[in-house]
């Protein structure tokens, strides 16, 4: 159990954000969701290069827990093709990573 997953997405409001963090704690598919400040993304979006700015979102959950996590962010998000990323990550505190497990179970 030193493995915890995170997931990561960005959106283009700070309330949305707020809001996937808040529904993805609360129902116990992440044990946390950190919002992180402004980023300027540059990307292509149908046949042209936009630049916009977004919020990330990265959620710590439980391997297990993975798809239930992504499924709500998908549900929720609003994007026509949202950017959800999902690492695996080795957990250098064992302790945390059985809080994660722990408070990840529904």
């Amino acid at each position: 159990m030193d493995q915890i997953s995170v997931v990561t997405t960005v959106v283009d409001a700070r309330s949305v954000a707020d809001l996937l963090a808040a529904a993805a704690v609360a129902g116990r598919q992440a044990a946390c969701a950190q919002v992180g400040g402004q980023v300027e993304s540059t990307y292509w979006w149908r046949g042209g290069v936009e630049t916009s700015t977004e919020w990330s979102v990265q959620f710590k959950t439980a391997p297990d827990r993975v798809n239930a996590l992504v499924e709500q962010v998908r549900a929720s998000h609003p994007y026509e093709v949202p950017e959800i990323l999902v690492s695996q990550v080795y957990c250098g505190h064992p302790e945390y990573a059985a809080w994660v497990f722990e408070h990840t179970r529904p």
